[in-house]
């Protein structure tokens, strides 16, 4: 028998190794979506050719052909794809230029005869066509294809104003970027031989649009105030201007040079870029330069990228600069104006504070862009007119524990960061710390890392180091390594027990750590029934349940039954107060909400009381109905005002701790009762972290492997601290059990 070929979404588009910035942008939209949704769904490319000149060797994600003036070519390729049952949708990246025709009307025909659905990607939208020819080309694609895709709300506009065409077939999505971490200027000026230099830089294909003459001639006067000053001019020269007239502009740019004798201060590399080169001069770049002359350029990958690598842009008043440059972003200057151009550098460089704010502000500005949650974004519109995504992500992120080691000293795990830069004055607290023991000895148990191992064994220290005389312990430790507590922590306590109980039951770690975790746990015996917070109850039958799989006493299971029963009369008291309306322990929900029913489903697996498991099941489907009320992802609720029986609920700043707890809680309801509902609920609610969310952004940062500290309304909390980071880690451990 025969299997039948995975799902394909063909992407029609010129491809590398053909020289393009449509063919590189093709290959990194296919790339991503084959990495966040293989193997379940494969990219497919039909590449353009240019007329006949050229010969490419091309992938084997190549599976057809087009020479872009030959009309029969885009017949017979829109037959072929009739006939092909695996591909169940065409993505055209659209150029005027790269299809043949008057303004590239021969994708007319095969739009025409295709029968699968297209979506065409528009990199160029002009808002006052200097062709009627454009405009009714430009319509007809718009009617005959299913969706059309752009990158900016302006090209959106016009498309509706110039051209008429509904503004239900048209949704924005940015030119992607690639997931950089947030470069150190200094390390990679050093990587590159470039210490001590103050850099510009601008990169793509040499031809005379790029108006690089205006840049040139607006360094003397940044020389003279910065002699350490070097403008890099990265990229080769545009093919197709090399066939018509070799390097004639190159040549022109470098007697400016000679003439200016900035000999010592411009460099060219004349080479088609690999990816790891640009991103590596992006990253040294301090001042990214794009003084194109073209004031409709709709869509810059050049510029995109300079934002992901938190550059300060100068770049001239073309469509795509004026949607995303601002003044906290960069500065916007007219066209052929080296004057200005020189003016907007040194209002930059005359302020230090202000330039490096502007590169931040570049680099989380473009945080939405980045190649993974485009790729989502894409993924969304494919399916409305094709079903063939499939509901869950089909290769999970590696598990690493960079991040956590980046954030942990010998002493314990520091508690904020700075965007990702660990901020050693915000100290220690005990809640991280248990967190993070909990997850190192879940994954030692699983892959016996010995880093993991290493983190246990100072994570355990500090547990010691933090606990009192009387068995309770400290919560918030100073950088200075002094107790620093405004009260004692219930919650604290309860996350710290559940921590000692994973290491207690490990059957892995070595024998003197689970003793020391047994000792630790054996002091505070005396507080459990003293607890009010119903998360310590919860969070401590947690830690109780692994503990008795490893220690089972009456005195332990009375422990559990005891913390048990004040969740189940508490819960009770709420149903009849509310008669059955209000499924819940409290007249609200807070934060870490799924801990609750988490707990008795434990309780349940330790005891066989079966009162724990209707509770647990009630409680979590009742909140359940709301979390997952919009059927498509994950919405915990918001830490902007909560949600009070009889009130509203908040949908925003929802945090990693409550998905990653959300997470956890429906792993345990699935291994308890073998309901795949609670197993399908768990990875929805996993894929929150991945960009199924009310923003269709990544909250996990795979270039740190650190995680966002929130989800606002219109966007994310870029610091990457412990509490957040840890919550991924730890829902990351729970899928894992499941997958």
């Amino acid at each position: 028998m025969i299997k039948p070929k995975q799902p394909s979404i063909l992407c029609m588009s010129t491809f590398p190794p053909r020289e393009c910035g449509i063919a590189t942008f093709a290959q990194d939209l296919t790339n991503a979506i084959d990495k966040e949704f293989s193997p379940d769904v494969k990219s497919k490319i039909l590449a353009i050719n240019d007329n006949g000149t050229s010969i490419y060797n091309y992938p084997q994600k190549v599976i057809m052909q087009i020479n872009e003036t030959e009309m029969e070519d885009y017949i017979n390729r829109a037959n072929e794809i009739n006939k092909l049952p695996h591909i169940k949708m065409v993505n055209i990246q659209h150029e005027y230029g790269i299809f043949g025709g008057d303004w590239g009307d021969y994708i007319l025909p095969f739009l025409e005869l295709l029968q699968k659905p297209a979506i065409l990607t528009m990199h160029t939208v002009l808002p006052e066509p200097p062709d009627k020819n454009i405009k009714s080309v430009t319509q007809a694609m718009a009617r005959k294809v299913a969706a059309i895709i752009v990158m900016t709300q302006t090209s959106a506009n016009y498309l509706i104003d110039v051209y008429g065409i509904d503004k239900k077939k048209i949704h924005v999505i940015p030119h992607g970027v690639h997931n950089v971490a947030y470069p150190s200027k200094t390390k990679a000026k050093t990587k590159l031989k470039l210490d001590g230099r103050l850099v510009f830089s601008t990169f793509g294909m040499l031809n005379r649009d790029k108006g690089i003459e205006y840049a040139i001639e607006a360094l003397p006067k940044i020389i003279k105030e910065h002699p350490n000053a070097l403008y890099l001019i990265l990229g080769a020269t545009h093919p197709v201007i090399r066939r018509d007239e070799g390097e004639r502009y190159r040549n022109k740019l470098k007697r400016i040079i000679y003439k200016l004798g900035l000999k010592e201060n411009v460099k060219f590399y004349n080479k088609y870029l690999t990816l790891e080169e640009l991103i590596d001069y992006l990253k040294a770049t301090d001042i990214y330069i794009s003084p194109t002359l073209n004031p409709l350029q709709a869509v810059s990958g050049t510029i995109s990228y300079a934002l992901s690598c938190a550059c300060p842009i100068v770049a001239t008043k073309n469509q795509y600069a004026s949607d995303v440059i601002n003044e906290e972003r960069g500065q916007l200057v007219k066209f052929e104006n080296s004057k200005e151009i020189e003016k907007a550098l040194l209002y930059i460089l005359r302020n230090e504070k202000r330039r490096k704010e502007m590169g931040k502000n570049s680099y989380f500005y473009s945080r939405h862009m980045t190649w993974q949650n485009v790729a989502l974004s894409y993924f969304n519109i494919f399916n409305e007119f094709a079903k063939i995504i499939p509901k869950t992500k089909g290769v999970l992120p590696e598990i690493k524990l960079d991040y956590i080691k980046n954030l942990s000293n010998n002493f314990s795990i520091i508690q904020f960061a700075n965007h990702t830069k660990p901020d050693l004055h915000s100290g220690y607290c005990l809640d991280d710390n248990a967190r993070a023991m909990l997850g190192c000895a879940d994954l030692y148990e699983e892959t016996k890392d010995k880093q993991a191992l290493n983190l246990v064994k100072i994570y355990l220290k500090f547990t010691k180091f933090v606990q009192k005389d009387d068995g309770k312990f400290h919560n918030f430790v100073t950088y200075r390594k002094t107790y620093n507590d405004n009260g004692e922590s219930e919650d604290a306590f309860g996350r710290c027990i559940w921590s000692l109980g994973h290491v207690v039951n490990s059957h892995k770690l070595p024998i003197n750590l689970t003793n020391d975790a047994y000792d630790i746990f054996e002091k505070t015996e005396n507080h459990f029934t003293k607890l009010h917070s119903l998360r310590a109850i919860s969070f401590s039958i947690l830690g109780l349940t692994k503990i008795y799989k490893t220690k089972k006493s009456k005195k332990i299971e009375n422990l559990i039954k005891k913390l048990s029963n004040k969740l189940v009369k508490i819960f009770n008291e709420q149903v009849e107060l509310t008669k059955n309306k209000w499924l819940w322990f409290e007249d609200c929900f807070t934060y870490s909400n799924y801990k609750l029913p988490e707990a008795l489903f434990r309780a349940y697996e330790v005891t066989d009381e079966k009162k724990y498991l209707n509770i647990a099941k009630k409680s979590i489907d009742f909140l359940d109905s709301i979390t997952f009320e919009n059927k498509k992802y994950f919405s915990p609720i918001g830490q902007d005002g909560w949600y009070f029986r009889n009130g509203k609920r908040s949908y925003f700043d929802q945090q990693p701790e409550d998905a990653s707890s959300a997470v956890e809680a429906l792993v345990a309801a699935f291994q308890v009762t073998k309901n795949k509902t609670y197993k399908d609920k768990a990875n929805l609610a996993f894929e929150w972290f991945l960009g199924k969310n009310h923003l269709n952004q990544m909250v996990y940062d795979e270039a740190t492997g650190g995680c966002f500290d929130g989800l606002g309304k219109y966007s994310l909390n870029f610091n990457q601290g412990a509490e957040s980071t840890l919550a991924y880690f730890l829902a990351r451990l729970a899928i894992e059990k499941i997958k």
